[in-house]
Order: structure tokens, then C-alpha cells, then sequence
């Protein structure tokens, strides 16, 4: 028998589980879940294909000792770079690294941590799939 774990979810300490969720909101998250208390003390969300949760810190938070990084991706980078700037969320220019010539955007949440943003389309489904043999 070859048991796993799995749904595997980020869980970040965070000073404002409440800011968090509006800016993850902003990011295409969703909150499925809470302790509902006020303030709230953990909650999850989720988007397509992903989930985090936070959980109010009970010290000051330092994001460069124990730093998150979140890769994400998404079909329209240019459009949710301006949803994100629309927000009031400060967002680097694209960038377009050898490593990912469709494009990325890297930047932080209001506790330091790090997210990374890539364009994911078809055609870069399309070339990974012949270059892996493998369908997702």
C-alpha cells in the first residue's frame, strides 16, 4: 500500500488575517473558511488549482525569518497586473526572464511574502506537455 498526503496548503502568520483576505481576493482567492471570530484568528481560501491559509501572529511578524513564496500563474498576466494595480496593490513592470519569457511579475504581500506571478497559457501548456509527455 503506498499511502500520500496531499492538498497540501501554505499556512502564513500574518498581523491582519483581514488584509490579507482582501488582498488575496484581489489575487483571484476566495474564502472558504474561518474560525469566525473577530477579529479572526486563522481562515483558508482558495482559486483554481491552490489554497492558503493565515493565522494571526502572535508576535510581530518577520517575513525574513520564515519567508512564503507563492508561485502563481495566470493566462492573462498584462490584465491582472492592472486588476492588482487597480486595487491599489504597487506592482512591478513584467518582467521577461530566460527562465520564463512569457512574463512574471514578483512582488509582496503586506507581510513579506513573496509571490510570483507567471503568464501560463495555452501555448505554454501546449509546449510543456510535448516537452514532458505529460497532460495536467
Amino acid at each position: 500500500m503506498n499511502v500520500k498526503a496531499g492538498y497540501s496548503t501554505p499556512m502564513m502568520h500574518v498581523a491582519d488575517i483581514e488584509r490579507s483576505i482582501r488582498f488575496y481576493e484581489l489575487l483571484g482567492f476566495e474564502t472558504v473558511d474561518t474560525d469566525r471570530c473577530q477579529p479572526l484568528g486563522w481562515a483558508r481560501m482558495h482559486c483554481e488549482g491552490g489554497a492558503v491559509m493565515f493565522l494571526r501572529a502572535e508576535e510581530p511578524v518577520n517575513a525574513s525569518a520564515h519567508p512564503v513564496m507563492l508561485v502563481m500563474y495566470t493566462p492573462d498576466l498584462a490584465g491582472l497586473r492592472e486588476q492588482l494595480l487597480a486595487g491599489s496593490v504597487k506592482v512591478p513592470p513584467i518582467k521577461y526572464p530566460e527562465y520564463m519569457p512569457s512574463g512574471e511579475i514578483n512582488l509582496s504581500d503586506h507581510d513579506g511574502n513573496i509571490i510570483v506571478i507567471a503568464h501560463w497559457g495555452k501555448r505554454e501548456q501546449e509546449a510543456w506537455e510535448r516537452r514532458t509527455g505529460r497532460k495536467i
